[in-house]
């Protein structure tokens, strides 16, 4: 078990080995607040939408981040994931950039082929983040 601020990220015994860089279980310690983030694509600061797969992962990372750093977080405090891809093979390059911004215990994760709203959005990623409060 690894554990964070508020959060304890566990892959326990009897139970698969996870097929990414994501933790089966994240358990949210009583008297934290949970802060959910709506869904972020890879659109900059003036709207204009990156170009290419991996241009939007990036942003959307960086769009996450900032959102974070916004209140008072950091990538640590992060205990859930939903991506929504728009196509299966990108799940490889997906998890590639993942790595660059995530490298250590990774928080609980889905990971979903969908028809996004906007054709032009490749990538789409939400999050739930706790701040402990004791």
């Amino acid at each position: 078990m690894i554990s964070g601020p508020g959060v304890a990220l566990e892959n326990p015994a009897g139970v698969h080995a996870p097929a990414g860089q994501y933790s089966h279980v994240a358990t949210v310690a009583a008297g934290s607040e949970l802060i959910y983030f709506a869904g972020q694509v890879g659109a900059r600061a003036d709207g204009e939408l990156e170009h290419g797969f991996e241009a939007q992962v990036r942003r959307t990372f960086e769009n996450l981040f900032a959102l974070l750093e916004a209140k008072g977080l950091s990538p640590a405090n992060l205990v859930r994931l939903n991506y929504y891809l728009t196509a299966v093979d990108q799940a490889g390059e997906l998890r590639r950039i993942r790595r660059d911004y995530l490298p250590g215990p990774a928080p609980a994760t889905t990971a979903l082929v969908v028809q996004l709203l906007d054709p032009a959005w490749l990538f789409e990623m939400d999050a739930v983040a706790v701040r402990p409060l004791a």
